[in-house]
């Protein structure tokens, strides 16, 4: 029964036409071939994807119900842990762009992903996003524009994430915050003389509270890779979750996956950390009140669950002067963020044109 799921997982598709290799067409759901156009639909799960029950993984039992092997390469400049759903031709690292030692490949388990956002838009289309936003880069290298019009540095990755669902309820106590005004006197000088005045000032009034609190936490995001070297910037990391599709392994096929690295039990301590924020956000509204304050808050969590998930970026590298620059759009909404090298010569002679012009215009002046 294991070796039928291992041969599930890493089985490629070929064209029924010419034989190639089908990949996964951003955007649809379809698989088709590049060569001969020819298309099949990737067939997904009716029942949807599923929220496996937290605990049992947690104490290391029933994991492998839900797991299988997966081929890996390690990058053993960044050290990312890649897999390929295509045939390894030649390989850089997507993250840092050192050859992958093909011959280096292992299997490795890993906890089936429950759900993916599948890229919505292809190569060719992340590629004029980098472009265009290259060029709109001021004092940009020229060799920097030139790279970034090379198709070939722009990859698109799937991210590895956990997500956490749970049912939280929670005690507090605080205090509640508010308004009043009181009215102040005080003198000033108006025409030399001395003036009796009064201003009205906020004050403060606090009353101690406690209370009860519960809900529904849902799609708690956490992200199950480290990135030292080169992490997705945060301007980017919005996605629509309501937009995962159940997990088929046809949708990998083409791009790069990330293997998470940062193992469950890490992921649901991080998760339970944020379900803390979410209860101290919460028992705040139920204060009310101008100012709150919590002094204490007893939290449980029952019911959780969790989802391993693969969200898209695009990612282009690029080396300027031994230092490595990493581009990033989001797969799913298009938005770029990216490091960027600068032109000494470029900013050196525009600064130079500036003080040119003032000297002109000064003499211009003074004539």
């Amino acid at each position: 029964m294991r070796e039928q799921k291992k041969a599930v997982s890493e089985q490629k598709k070929s064209c029924v036409n010419c034989g190639a290799e089908l990949k996964y067409k951003p955007g649809t759901t379809n698989i088709t071939c590049e060569y001969c156009g020819h298309q099949e639909t990737i067939i997904q799960d009716k029942n949807g994807f599923k929220e496996l029950e937290l605990k049992p993984y947690l104490q290391e039992m029933g994991a492998q119900s839900h797991s299988e092997k997966i081929m890996m390469l390690h990058c053993k400049n960044c050290g990312a842990n890649q897999h390929v759903e295509e045939n390894y031709k030649s390989l850089h690292c997507v993250y840092c762009t050192m050859p992958l030692i093909i011959e280096d490949a292992y299997k490795e388990d890993w906890i089936l992903p429950g759900a993916l956002i599948p890229f919505q838009f292809d190569q060719k289309k992340s590629h004029q996003i980098f472009s265009k936003w290259v060029k709109g880069l001021w004092f940009a290298p020229n060799n920097l524009k030139k790279a970034a019009l090379d198709p070939q540095y722009t990859k698109g990755l799937y991210l590895p994430y956990w997500t956490f669902d749970a049912q939280l309820y929670a005690n507090y106590r605080g205090q509640r915050g508010d308004y009043y005004y009181v009215s102040v006197p005080y003198t000033t000088t108006v025409n030399g003389k001395t003036v009796r005045r009064t201003r009205q000032e906020r004050r403060t009034r606090w009353t101690s509270v406690s209370g009860h609190i519960q809900g529904f936490v849902d799609d708690t995001l956490i992200k199950a890779s480290r990135q030292q070297e080169n992490p997705i910037p945060k301007k980017i990391s919005n996605w629509n979750l309501k937009a995962l599709e159940s997990f088929n392994t046809s949708f990998l096929a083409g791009f790069v996956t990330e293997k998470y690295t940062i193992p469950l039990k890490e992921g649901h301590l991080a998760s339970t950390k944020e379900a803390e924020q979410i209860a101290t956000n919460w028992a705040r509204r139920d204060i009310g009140g101008d100012r709150q304050r919590v002094h204490d808050l007893q939290m449980s969590l029952s019911d959780e669950t969790f989802k391993h998930i693969l969200l898209p970026v695009y990612i282009s590298s690029y080396r300027y002067s031994g230092k490595k620059y990493n581009f990033f759009i989001n797969g799913q909404t298009g938005k770029i963020s990216g490091g960027r090298p600068y032109s000494f010569w470029k900013i050196f002679f525009t600064v130079l044109l500036i003080i040119c012009i003032i000297i002109v215009i000064y003499l211009l002046l003074d004539s």
